[in-house]
């Protein structure tokens, strides 16, 4: 039988995302509900390994779910990739009593978290990332507000690159994944949708479609383009060389991770961190939440980072179609 958990840590890990305060508020609530003594590990792996360990009651995460970000930071740590660096990490979760962590990050950070399992501390992921890239789930803390903020901001670039009679080659997020393009693209209304797992690199023929879009007396073209494709810049010099037409690129960058998080983040992250400390408390280890098919399950840790995502061949067809 499972030892009792008595004291759990909470960490955020990687790139920040919107929602990640709703889901340490409930982590938090949801494990003091239980007995659980919760501590906050601030700056993630890389305040485990320098010990930057706090005491968190109901107090602590009081008006935190509103606010973007992440009231108990993040950082990004070489050295807990390291065998070195996780058994140091185990050892100091041992010193300071915490039986098991809840981390909320990415890929990456799961990785460090079986490491953690491995070496006997019970560890429960939560997936907090923008990019939609994590494969066994359907949704990740932080997506939804990130892509209502590009979309916002799209709306805006059109509004300009119409009065001009511009192209607009808007980049957005996504690190490798094309997700972000792909929601922004059909709901902004693109003219063309870039993503890392679909270009060719075909430019010719988007310069080919901007001129017959002109020529069909279309005032403005948003080609919307992922991270993982890049170079926004150098390609609005070469479209405008190419067609005479005033191209601009935008890159929208960080603004996509701050913001106060849209109700469903809110939402989705608190259902996700209570269960996640219901895991801990339940004697649970090396477990990352999902959420699947409408359902909130949970998948074993190396399981999952197993798993492949690919951009949906339906919603794609559907935004190849609504494109003109």
């Amino acid at each position: 039988m499972a030892a009792k958990i008595k004291t759990i840590g909470v960490l955020t890990s990687g790139g920040d995302a919107p929602g990640m305060n709703a889901a340490i508020r409930s982590v938090v609530r949801t494990a003091i509900h239980n007995g659980v003594a919760v501590k906050g590990i601030m700056r993630g792996y890389a305040g485990l390994l320098e010990e930057e360990i706090v005491d968190m009651n109901t107090t602590s995460v009081s008006d935190t779910i509103s606010r973007g970000g992440t009231i108990l930071f993040t950082a990004r740590c070489r050295e807990f990739t390291t065998a070195e660096g996780q058994e140091k990490g185990a050892e100091i979760c041992r010193k300071h009593g915490i039986d098991g962590i809840v981390i909320i990050g990415g890929d990456g950070s799961f990785r460090g978290a079986g490491k953690l399992s491995a070496l006997g501390i019970n560890t429960i992921g939560v997936p907090g990332t923008i990019d939609l890239d994590i494969a066994c789930t359907d949704y990740t803390v932080g997506f939804d507000t990130a892509i209502n903020t590009a979309m916002q901001a799209i709306d805006k670039i059109r509004d300009t690159s119409t009065s001009h009679e511009r192209c607009s080659i808007i980049e957005v997020m996504g690190r490798r994944a094309g997700y972000i393009a792909l929601w922004c693209g059909v709901s902004n209304g693109a003219e063309e949708i870039l993503l890392p797992e679909k270009y060719d690199g075909d430019e010719q023929s988007i310069i080919n479609r901007i001129i017959e879009s002109r020529k069909r007396g279309k005032k403005h073209y948003i080609i919307i383009n992922a991270e993982g494709i890049g170079h926004s810049g150098s390609m609005a010099r070469r479209i405008e060389a190419a067609t005479g037409i005033e191209t601009r690129a935008t890159i929208l960058g960080h603004m996509q991770r701050g913001g106060s998080p849209t109700c469903k983040d809110r939402y989705y992250a608190s259902i996700m961190g209570a269960r996640a400390a219901e895991l801990l408390v339940e004697g649970k280890s090396n477990r990352l939440v999902a959420y699947k098919k409408g359902e909130f399950v949970d998948y074993d840790i190396q399981e999952a980072l197993r798993m492949t995502k690919n951009i949906p061949a339906e919603q794609y067809r559907v935004a190849k179609l609504l494109v003109r």
